[in-house]
């Protein structure tokens, strides 16, 4: 364990934004976290995953402590169900292929996804019809002031739409360690539900499909349409979908009638903000080394040398465009820091 001073921290943030660290550790035990804590109680500290889902637009004035836990063990099995324990420093992607692996079904949806296990609760992640509450069974974390370990169930977490208790109650004070998954050994609820999923299972003739087939159709789904954060700079979607009320919805659709949309509730309609930013004129659009991709408007990138501050800025663009045009706000789905 090695504190580092003016550490850059372009290869920890999926943006490849070039911010420094006024000091960074890397932590691999929860003896090392809680020395780590202890010796720096008095100091700003900052906790870092897999980068995935933020956007540095400037240095962090603070002690980076970047959450390297390693480790998954299969707690308990009962009929048709196993508990899974995954720790927090777990790439997400490789989790999930070593589930299918195993198989064990829950997660194949979630494929592809980026970042670490440890950051999946505090998002809720989710992708074609599955979300982390549908298989979330527990999470322990460490309290960041006093040190205390504490399990949070799935009601505590509080789950909403890429919402948790981690991004609201208790935001900024705990660092999740571990996530236990309750997964099937059999008898796997496949789920098909997305157009694009069931057109690239027809393209390879499979009628039916095993989770492996719906990880492999997500997989190959998100390669066609998101850039690799490796080669390009993205922390995948930007924007959450809009949930707006009936009324907001119904005054957009009389201007737009082809606005795509999906009943939420007796009263609430989600709205792709991907279509909303596309119809808004800026997929594809670059300004210097910031720009919407070419495949997917969700998707916010960095050609290169962009600042998180360019990127923001786009960011905000897209969101004045959208709302002049459709009276509906798109959110960012991302941590702007």
């Amino acid at each position: 364990m090695q504190l580092i001073s003016d550490f850059s921290l372009k290869q920890y943030n999926t943006f490849g934004i070039d911010a420094k660290a006024r000091e960074f550790v890397a932590i691999h035990s929860l003896e090392e976290l809680k020395a780590v804590l202890e010796e720096h109680r008095l100091e700003n500290k900052f906790i870092l995953g897999g980068g995935s889902n933020m956007l540095l637009t400037r240095d962090i004035d603070a002690l980076v402590i970047h959450v390297d836990l390693k480790g998954k063990k299969i707690l308990d099995q009962e009929g048709d169900h196993v508990l899974v324990e995954c720790q927090a420093g777990e790439n997400w992607h490789e989790f999930v292929l070593y589930t299918i692996s195993q198989n064990f079904g829950g997660l194949e949806n979630m494929s592809l996804i980026p970042g670490n296990v440890g950051t999946t609760p505090i998002q809720n992640i989710g992708a074609y019809g599955a979300e982390i509450k549908d298989t979330f069974v527990s999470c322990d974390a460490m309290n960041i002031e006093t040190q205390q370990m504490r399990t949070f169930t799935k009601e505590e977490c509080e789950f909403g739409y890429r919402e948790s208790i981690f991004k609201n109650a208790e935001k900024d004070k705990y660092v999740i360690t571990s996530v236990v998954f309750r997964l099937t050994k059999t008898n796997h609820k496949i789920n098909t539900g997305y157009g694009d999923i069931l057109k690239n299972l027809e393209s390879r003739s499979i009628q039916v499909p095993t989770i492996k087939d719906v990880s492999d159709a997500v997989i190959a789904i998100r390669r066609s349409k998101l850039p690799d954060p490796q080669e390009l700079g993205n922390s995948g979607s930007f924007f959450k979908n809009p949930i707006v009320s009936k009324d907001v919805y119904q005054i957009a659709s009389i201007r737009y009638p082809e606005m795509p949309h999906y009943v939420v509730s007796d009263n609430e309609i989600k709205v792709p903000a991907g279509w909303l930013i596309e119809q808004a004129g800026f997929k594809g659009k670059r300004i210097g080394d910031a720009g919407v991709h070419k495949n997917q408007a969700l998707v916010l990138v960095n050609y290169g040398n962009a600042t998180g501050s360019d990127i923001l800025n786009l960011a905000r663009m897209i969101q004045d465009s959208v709302l002049e045009k459709f009276g509906i706000e798109i959110e960012a789905e991302v941590n702007v820091i």
